[in-house]
């Protein structure tokens, strides 16, 4: 082959890897993974305005990850179920914990049933501001936390930490301590669950029991109107949702309410492996792009990583001036 031939098909073939990197990695993604020491099998349920994902629910083991590419605009709730068994052969089943009663492995656009730790996310791709937070309005059943990869603006990292069954009330535990109740769901009365004469910020005020949820999990919702302390925001970022998110925490003494802190890109959520699908042999970085291979101009500290429109036109100048030197 000629070395103008060479250089022709090296151009051709650079001009394809620049365009299929920055597209693949256009648009939002969710990546949810599993640092439980237990199976935890995440359920999806889109908003009525939302296209359903890819599943609506599946398993992850411990250290498993799955990716997820969301629609360009996209609201909706994730959660981890636990305690599942689902039979092998019909593949119907149930939970002990978040069943969204499906009976089966999908929830197919059923919600979690309370108590469930719960994910809720509105996002817009970079079109406009991301909303986030990790709310135990609807009671608590497992650690989880919420992490902005790669955006711009606060992009907090939010979510509990704490094993908050281990200090569940006994009035509102679930069962020998699987999961731990919200008020509303334990008593049902309109103080509680915000209704009623209580249906404003002004009269349903934290009670004791959303107070504790609070002081163990600063920077989640506890009570129906926690807003200013539990909702975050980030423009055109990528997102991790963990479940067990520091399992050393999560074990700690119930005495020990130390809050989340710093960051999204300066939070850790502990040892363990993460990958793109149940049963894989996943990396050791959990944020995919936090140690990339690409060069520092293709992925970027403080933004998404995307090409701007000044990289392609030098790039594209440049070969082109090779390209019209070899053909001369």
């Amino acid at each position: 082959m000629s070395s103008r031939s060479l250089f022709s098909s090296s151009f051709n073939l650079f001009i394809f890897i620049f365009f299929s990197i920055n597209n693949g990695i256009d648009g939002t993604t969710f990546t949810l993974i599993n640092r439980c020491d237990y199976n935890v099998w995440p359920g999806i349920l889109p908003n009525a305005d939302s296209q359903k994902l890819d599943s609506t629910g599946f398993m992850l083991g411990p250290g498993d990850s799955r990716v997820f590419q969301p629609p360009q605009q996209w609201s909706g709730r994730i959660w981890g179920r636990t305690g599942c068994n689902f039979d092998p052969s019909t593949g119907l089943g149930n939970c002990a914990t978040a069943d969204c009663g499906s009976n089966q492995i999908e929830c197919n656009g059923n919600g979690a049933t309370p108590p469930a730790t719960l994910a809720e996310l509105t996002i817009f791709s970079g079109a406009k501001q991301d909303f986030y937070d990790v709310s135990l309005v609807d009671g608590y059943n497992l650690p989880m936390a919420i992490q902005a990869v790669g955006g711009s603006g606060t992009c907090d990292t939010t979510g509990c930490l704490k094993d908050l069954n281990r200090m569940c009330p006994n009035e509102l535990r679930v069962g020998d301590g699987q999961a731990c109740k919200s008020a509303c769901e334990a008593f049902g009365t309109p103080e509680y669950c915000c209704s009623g004469a209580y249906a404003s910020p002004s009269t349903c005020t934290p009670s004791s029991y959303s107070a504790m949820f609070k002081n163990a999990c600063p920077k989640s919702y506890s009570y129906a109107y926690d807003d200013p302390t539990s909702t975050f925001t980030c423009t055109d970022a990528d997102y991790t949702i963990t479940f067990c998110p520091s399992l050393k925490s999560s074990q700690k003494s119930s005495t020990d309410s130390s809050p989340l802190s710093g960051t999204g890109k300066g939070f850790s959520i502990g040892n363990g492996n993460s990958g793109s699908g149940s049963g894989s042999n996943p990396a050791e970085d959990p944020f995919p792009f936090g140690s990339s291979w690409l060069p520092d101009f293709m992925t970027g500290d403080s933004s998404r990583t995307t090409f701007s429109y000044f990289d392609l036109k030098f790039a594209f100048f440049i070969f082109s001036f090779l390209h019209f030197l070899l053909t001369f």
